[in-house]
């Protein structure tokens, strides 16, 4: 049994509670709940109604253990339930109102009602009522004109979708067809080959070859008119996509613990749900999944696709295509029109999970990852991870719309470093050189036959890189202007180039290339092209050139050569189209210029956030420990130009009574030394001696487990030493078995699994050994996703204040940003250094927050540092402890305090008898959602 199956009794305490489906009603909306909700759950619900109705951006903030992914979900689906059901009433009324007009030709439509009808324009003040009543019945006329059309335009979608079906079925039919057309294709090829052969100047390239070959390339400008002129209009093949709610969270199993929370919920029959994911977690087709790597994946799967959609077009234009015959060039059989609308209409009817999804992909030989992106249009609600909804190329990708429509981002306190995670970009001097040699030689291979402009750009390209490998030479930040003049590149377009590689996918052409020739790609010294590269690397750095070759690059880094360096390449060079007070680029010189690289730092995430919150119609920021809020409302909201006014915050307390947890700040140790571990004291041996005594007596007095956050593993283990040198590590481990978060992550169950079952033999083995001690590490593996609940998390310890490193240029740079950005309250640090406090706060918020996680559970917080006590940073806790803190200037004190609370709340319950399997409430929790 791994740590993520055993479950908590958080479970055994909602069975007590009401289980039969309930409807509550608050403010007069009726939400129905799987059973009688918790008062702050019907608050939660209530403000999450109005921030949806309201068109509002909410900042919502639901500890654990209270319930916040059913909230999300019966608040924000009870408000779409009412909103379909307004608008069906409201077309049904204009509709009828319309009919009624044209029949008397004196009454107009009933004005629209505010619930339905978008945010108009404001009238001006004074302005005449005839005016005001002759614009409103304009625009309610409109409506009625817009919402015919758009029955029309349903039903002319419809009857081109059944002729598309009706084609499918033609197919067969076309065999006898194609055979002859494969036939003229042997014969056009023979004559082609001779041609070549007389000719004596194109070498003839293997048939699975030629599909390696760039494309003629039209940019926009060239292409002028051409582009509009297309015979199908897509926007009328297109489905509508009605109004729905986007709910993203981190992770895949995140959202697949959502999903199983939807499916028991009231809503769990009635709601169209679709989920979406990677190719690596939908891809059923066994040829590509066997890639693994999910750019491998990717790739496989886009040229099958082009395959497929080259040859429905030549088809349709009755051109002779040369057919492929290699398992490689198979277009998808899981692609087919008929078996995707099947097991679209499939997800559309049930509630599935990705697991569920992929079996239903199996049964109907149809592949989910497009299937579920055909769904996107009729569902009601749609789950996908973080990078799919915040990466404007992808959610153009994927088919997702955001005008107009609700967006919810759960477990989002990292929401702001995820951004910029996303958006930023890193390549080595290694993937430099791998993509000059594989580009240079496909050029060599295939020059011959490219056009003039796929030529000039590959060279722009190769012109870029080799001036990207010469500014690798140093380590040091600039601006991205800076960099564009220093690297000589600043006179090369990049929004064309970026253009170009996107349009003409030529990352996905060299890595089949590269695949191809696998090791041939070693550069020759015939090449007179290589041989100029390996002279100018030389130039460079002294015997560099032979490091270089791609064989020996792998060699030297340790790593597996990528399968396409280029498309890391093309991601840099995207982001060096940044606005140039938007981001840095930061050249880090290592041991060699291979292992040196080049990574761009987005100092403003606004600017991509930007775009979701002007689409949306409403936005809900979601996590259980939000605070500190000033980060999303500072970096986020302002940046991006939202009006206060909007900003609605909730934080709703805990499910816990309130004396069933036990905030202390401890200012001094047991021999009345100071505790303050600043980053030039924290080493002083008498201060991690006064550490180690405090969390022996802490360990004295808190029965079961206790865990201890160091600030970072090298702190942690400076202590250690100490303490074994000093003794203090054998006292511990008399009354507490020790145990130490590893780094490896692989190990971590291990290590959770012998913790907790340390803790539940401790009080049938009689010895003075009353628990366990876990050491952990601020950010590390053990202080978010897994939950201490109950015996396990008796106490938690905070040792000092985790600071970033003040140090870091990139925290520095970002600081000066925020500075020059963000104005300065008056009476307050400059913008720089509240981030600085912030980040250091929501860390500490991330791992406190460990205990307490159902509602009779119960544990102490001890914050071991004298600036905990100060106003400021004690506004930053979350609510539900921050009212709770109880700061102790005398160790003698805090003891006492502790001693109490934990003889009385284990005499109060010593009476819970928990249901068998709850394994003393350790879980590993992934996901947003609880077991219920």
């Amino acid at each position: 049994m791994t740590a993520a199956e055993i479950s908590s009794p958080h479970q055994y305490c909602l069975c007590v509670r009401t289980m039969a489906n309930a409807t509550e009603e608050t403010d007069g909306i009726h939400f129905p709940f799987p059973f009688t909700p918790y008062s702050i759950q019907k608050d939660f619900m209530a403000e999450l109604y109005r921030v949806l109705e309201n068109g509002k951006i909410g900042i919502f903030e639901s500890p654990t253990g209270t319930g916040k992914s059913l909230s999300l979900i019966c608040g924000a689906l009870s408000w779409l339930r009412d909103f379909e059901q307004k608008q069906r009433e409201e077309e049904k009324r204009l509709l009828e109102a319309d009919t009624t007009a044209l029949g008397d030709g004196k009454d107009q439509p009933p004005p629209l009602s505010s619930s339905c009808q978008g945010p108009g324009p404001p009238r001006p003040v004074g302005e005449p009522d005839w005016v005001t009543q002759f614009v409103q019945k304009k625009e309610e006329r409109d409506l009625v004109e817009r919402l015919k059309e758009e029955q029309l335009r349903r039903k002319r979608r419809e009857e081109r979708l059944q002729q598309l079906r009706h084609s499918v079925q033609l197919k067969h039919a076309a065999k006898r067809a194609r055979q002859e057309e494969e036939e003229t294709e042997r014969l056009l090829q023979l004559s082609s080959e001779m041609l070549a052969g007389a000719s004596g100047q194109l070498e003839p390239l293997a048939s699975d070859e030629e599909e390696l070959v760039l494309a003629e390339y039209e940019s926009d400008e060239d292409r002028g008119e051409k582009g509009a002129t297309s015979g199908v209009d897509e926007d009328d093949l297109e489905e509508e996509h009605v109004t729905k709610i986007y709910y993203c969270s981190r992770t895949h199993s995140q959202l697949a613990q959502f999903v199983h929370e939807v499916q028991k919920s009231p809503f769990g029959k009635d709601t169209r749900l679709v989920v979406l994911g990677s190719r690596q977690n939908l891809c059923v087709n066994q040829d590509v999944r066997k890639l693994g790597a999910v750019q491998l994946m990717n790739d496989r799967c886009v040229e099958m696709q082009r395959r497929r959609l080259e040859r429905q077009r030549r088809a349709e234009e009755k051109e002779v295509v040369k057919r492929r015959r290699q398992e490689q060039a198979t277009p998808c059989p899981f692609h087919g029109f008929e078996q995707l609308q099947l097991l679209r209409d499939q997800l559309l009817a049930e509630v599935t999970d990705i697991e569920q999804l992929v079996a239903l992909g199996q049964q109907a030989q149809a592949c989910p990852y497009y299937a579920s992106r055909l769904a996107i249009p009729a569902a009601q609600l749609v789950v996908l991870p973080y990078q799919m909804l915040l990466h404007a190329a992808t959610r153009q990708a994927a088919g997702i719309r955001l005008q107009g429509q609700v967006v919810i981002v759960d477990e989002a306190h990292n929401l702001v470093d995820t951004i910029a995670a996303i958006h930023g970009a890193e390549v080595s001097g290694a993937q430099l050189c791998q993509a000059h040699s594989q580009l240079l030689q496909y050029m060599d291979r295939y020059g011959k036959r490219l056009k003039a402009k796929n030529l000039m750009y590959i060279k722009q390209i190769l012109y870029v890189l080799e001036k990207l490998v010469t500014v690798l030479g140093g380590t040091e930040l600039k601006s991205i202007n800076d960099f564009l003049f220093q690297s000589q590149i600043d006179n090369i377009n990049l929004f064309k180039v970026r253009r170009y590689c996107e349009k003409s996918m030529i990352s996905r052409k060299l890595f089949g290339f590269t695949e191809r020739q696998g090791a041939a790609l070693t550069p020759a010294c015939g090449q007179p092209g290589l041989a100029g590269f390996q002279s100018f690397l030389q130039s460079l750095q002294p015997g560099v050139a032979e490091a270089l070759t791609p064989v020996e690059q792998e060699q030297q880094v340790g790593t597996p050569r990528p399968a396409s360096p280029l498309m890391l390449i093309e991601g840099f060079l995207a982001a060096l189209t940044t606005a140039n007070q938007d981001g840095r680029v930061i050249l880090s010189r290592q041991g060699s210029l291979s292992e040196s690289s080049l990574r761009f730092l987005l100092l403003n995430p606004a600017v991509h956030f930007a775009q979701v919150v002007r689409e949306c119609r409403a936005l809900v920021i979601a996590g259980g420990t939000m605070q500190p809020v000033s980060d999303f409302r500072e970096q986020l909201l302002t940046c991006a130009g939202v009006e206060a006014e909007r900003v609605v915050e909730f934080s709703c307390g805990h499910v816990i009574p309130p004396d069933n947890i036990l905030p202390l700040v401890l200012c001094s140790g047991p021999s009345g030394q100071q505790l303050e571990f600043t980053f030039q004291r924290r080493e002083l041996p008498e201060l991690m001696h006064e550490a180690g005594r405090t969390l022996l007596n802490l360990c004295q007095v808190v029965p079961g487990g206790v865990v201890c956050f160091f600030p970072s593993y090298e702190y942690q283990s400076r202590v250690l030493t100490h303490w074994k040198q000093r003794g203090v590590l054998g006292s511990l481990a008399s009354r507490k078995k020790i145990f130490q978060e590893p780094k490896r992550a692989s190990q971590v169950e291990q290590v959770l699994m012998e913790y907790a079952k340390c803790i539940q033999g401790c009080g049938q083995m009689g010895s003075k050994v009353t628990g366990a001690l876990l050491l952990a590490v601020v950010g590390g593996k053990m202080s978010e996703g897994i939950n201490f609940s109950d015996d396990l998390g008796r106490c938690v310890v905070m040792v000092g204040m985790p600071f970033p490193n003040i140090k870091s240029p990139e925290l520095q740079e970002k600081m000066a940003y925020l500075d020059r950005t963000l104005p300065r309250a008056p009476g307050r640090l400059p913008p720089g250094k509240v981030l600085v406090e912030s980040l250091c706060m929501k860390a500490v918020n991330q791992s406190i927050g460990r205990a307490i996680r159902h509602q009779r559970d119960f544990a102490s917080i001890v914050l071991l540092d004298q600036r905990y006590s100060r106003p400021a940073v004690l506004a930053k806790l979350p609510t539900w402890i921050r009212q709770r803190v109880d700061v102790k200037a005398s160790f003698g004190q805090a003891i006492a305090t502790l001693r109490k609370f934990h003889r009385e709340k284990a005499s109060s319950s010593s009476s819970l008898v928990l249901p068998p399997g709850t394994q003393n409430g350790l879980s590993c929790r992934e996901g947003p959602c609880l077991k219920k």
